[in-house]
């Protein structure tokens, strides 16, 4: 996907809220886009992290020790904890529509926690509350 078009996404997304244009390419010069149907596994509960993702279309359930315990939808985001806290997924995440995301690998999430102030804490708030 072009640059100019991921840069249209992110700027839709709260979870960059706040980020400057530079910032935003910087970030969409280093994510993926991709699609997946229903069902797919996104994380599985003890699992070692090494991406994150956010819900850019779709939604999806997350269970931990077998329960429901949210539902995510658009705009969404997951696997932070994992990422920021170096320890093991919390939540197995499966998609329950087909979805479109973005993903970005476990070195770039953190380099952007490092050099974006508005991702970073947006992540590190959504963290606190989940955890």
């Amino acid at each position: 996907m072009k640059t100019d078009t991921k840069l249209d996404i992110l700027r839709r997304l709260p979870v960059f809220a706040g980020a400057s244009t530079n910032e935003l390419r910087q970030i969409a010069s280093r994510v993926d886009e991709i699609d997946v149907p229903a069902g797919y596994t996104l994380t599985r509960e003890g699992d070692r992290g090494r991406e994150f993702v956010v819900l850019v279309e779709g939604s999806a359930t997350v269970e931990s020790d077998g329960r429901v315990i949210a539902t995510l939808g658009d705009g969404d985001f997951l696997g932070e904890i994992a990422l920021l806290l170096y320890t093991q997924r919390t939540a197995t995440v499966k998609t329950t529509t087909p979805s479109r995301l973005l993903v970005m690998t476990d070195r770039t999430f953190r380099t952007l926690v490092d050099d974006v102030p508005a991702f970073s804490r947006r992540v590190w708030s959504a963290a606190a509350a989940r955890t």
